[in-house]
């Protein structure tokens, strides 16, 4: 599943989410996550996709990845 599709069911949706997690999880992906979240306690910035459904999509699990490392997110 490429970025701005949605998951046809909730199997494509877990594989979909842990694929994704698993590659923020990189050494640069990881860095760049750990800035954001630092930086969301001191300036206000959007991140935005084209997917049709947020609840499908890597919005989601990237908020759940900024909050675990403590961004602040309104």
């Amino acid at each position: 599943m490429a970025f701005g599709k949605t998951a046809a069911s909730e199997a494509d949706w877990k594989t979909f989410a842990r694929k994704f997690r698993k590659e923020m999880s990189a050494a640069d992906a990881s860095k760049i996550l750990d800035l954001l979240a630092a930086l969301s306690k001191t300036a206000h910035f959007s991140i935005g996709c084209y997917c049709e459904d947020e609840n499908r999509c890597h919005r989601p699990v990237l908020r759940e990845l900024l909050l675990e490392r403590g961004a602040e997110i309104e």
